[in-house]
């Protein structure tokens, strides 16, 4: 009985850790205007970050083109219509934080 309390206990605080860095992550798009030009599962301006997890989906260095792409800004992968640099008005670890979140969904 301990045990499959125990296992219990530990799920549950797995899936909240999981649920706290996917509610940070959207806090985060929120708070920094990423949502302003993007959704998680429409195209607005930009592409819908479900779209965006896709693409990558397997990519080992996914994280690092894109946490590099919201720093500087860029065009031409997702249409013509450009994505300005979030340098340095966003702090570093918040886009790492926005990209882990945006590959995850």
């Amino acid at each position: 009985m301990k045990v499959l309390l125990s296992t219990i206990a530990a799920t549950t605080m797995l899936l909240a850790g999981q649920v706290n860095a996917a509610d940070a992550g959207m806090a985060l798009a929120q708070k920094s205007g990423c949502l302003a030009c993007h959704s998680v599962d429409k195209k607005v301006l930009g592409p819908a970050y479900k779209d965006v997890a896709a693409k990558y989906k397997g990519d080992k260095t996914a994280e690092a083109k894109l946490v590099a792409k919201v720093k500087a800004g860029g065009s031409g992968v997702w249409g013509n219509i450009p994505m300005p640099a979030n340098s340095p008005q966003v702090k570093d670890e918040d886009i790492k934080t926005i990209v882990q979140w945006v590959l995850s969904l």
